[in-house]
């Protein structure tokens, strides 16, 4: 366990009181974004969503019966509110950014917990946690090899929970609501069957000989040479290329998150020399070599673009405000770069 304090104002911009208010009162939230937990058991859906729903005439499932949440609310219920990182523009920044940071996907929850209640039991999580409290205060019970610790969280404190530390959490005289940023680390052997899946995928598929359940004996030579070639398959795996590999899919495959983007696509138009443009937080930008072109990692996607582009994208890559003028290419080639990299989400247009 690690703690760390801040400026309370920091991280009660992040998620306020009054902004889970919003969302449960006035969005139309839906499960699985949305559960209840009450002395350690999770409610059944039907005691929060509303039946006969619909949309444009068709039935819509799992809305969220916003009078009915806060009554469970009011008899002791703590109210998770999942994958924020999806639809909360504050978290959704904050995570991209961690996630450019440690290249291991991230996820936001929230937990609204009424006075005096205690929505788990002691439980330990399968990742890496980081903890902190928004609005009001929770103490926590966190087991560590010295036996249990107790540690009151509040707007300011967060704290760092490495995989299966074993904690609870439980509010006194005011409701609390926390943050939790779990850390779904990738792992070697993760890695390891990534990079060999296509060695053992070459493995023929021929039937095993008829009558090996009595003599195990015909099994051996057929599965010694085939062994024999799959080790001498993974001897020579491009290691460097496999390492490569695994970067360029985290850098490809992340959520597309393009907030503005309706505004851009109307800006792009009337892009000039002097327009003002940002690089979007938490989007990476990173340049691969392929031949006479250059390959663009945007996160969710990579463009192929001619290699003598590079010095212009490198001077995106290190500046976090430019004008298209501040690119060393002739003003056409420059104005067409800035507006495929604003439509590709990578900048957005501030003025």
């Amino acid at each position: 366990m690690h703690q760390h304090r801040t400026d309370p104002s920091r991280l009660t911009a992040l998620l306020s009181l009054d902004d889970v208010d919003h969302l449960l009162t006035s969005t139309a939230l839906r499960t699985p974004a949305i559960r209840v937990a009450r002395d350690g058991s999770v409610l059944a859906e039907s005691a929060y969503t509303r039946r006969g729903a619909t949309l444009a005439g068709r039935p819509l499932t799992g809305l969220v019966d916003a009078r009915r949440a806060l009554e469970l609310f009011e008899q002791g219920g703590t109210i998770v509110l999942q994958g924020l990182h999806r639809y909360w523009q504050p978290l959704t920044d904050l995570v991209a950014e961690l996630e450019a940071e440690l290249g291991h996907p991230c996820q936001a929850n929230a937990y609204l917990t009424p006075p005096g209640s205690q929505g788990f039991a002691v439980h330990s999580d399968g990742h890496d946690v980081f903890v902190f409290q928004t609005h009001g205060t929770k103490l926590w019970e966190v087991h560590g090899e010295d036996g249990a610790e107790s540690v009151l969280l509040e707007p300011g404190l967060s704290m760092y929970l490495p995989t299966g530390t074993p904690h609870a959490a439980r509010t006194q005289d005011t409701a609390s609501l926390h943050v939790t940023i779990g850390i779904n680390q990738r792992t070697w052997k993760g890695l390891v069957q990534r990079t060999l899946r296509q060695v053992v995928d070459a493995v023929d598929d021929g039937h095993l000989p008829a009558g090996y359940p009595d003599e195990p004996d015909l099994l051996t030579e057929g599965l010694a040479d085939r062994l024999q070639a799959l080790a001498d398959a993974v001897r020579a795996v491009d290691v460097p290329a496999a390492a490569r590999a695994e970067s360029e899919r985290f850098l490809t495959e992340r959520p597309t998150r393009q907030r503005g983007g309706l505004k851009d696509v109307l800006a792009v138009r009337t892009l000039s020399d002097d327009s003002l443009l940002r690089r979007r937080p938490g989007h990476p930008c990173v340049l691969v070599d392929d031949g006479d072109r250059v390959r663009v990692l945007l996160g969710d996607r990579q463009l192929a673009v001619p290699g003598w582009l590079r010095p212009a994208l490198e001077r995106v890559r290190a500046d976090p405000t430019l004008r298209p003028g501040d690119l060393p290419l002739d003003e056409q080639s420059r104005l067409v770069l800035c507006r495929r990299l604003v439509r590709e989400g990578l900048l957005e247009v501030v003025g």
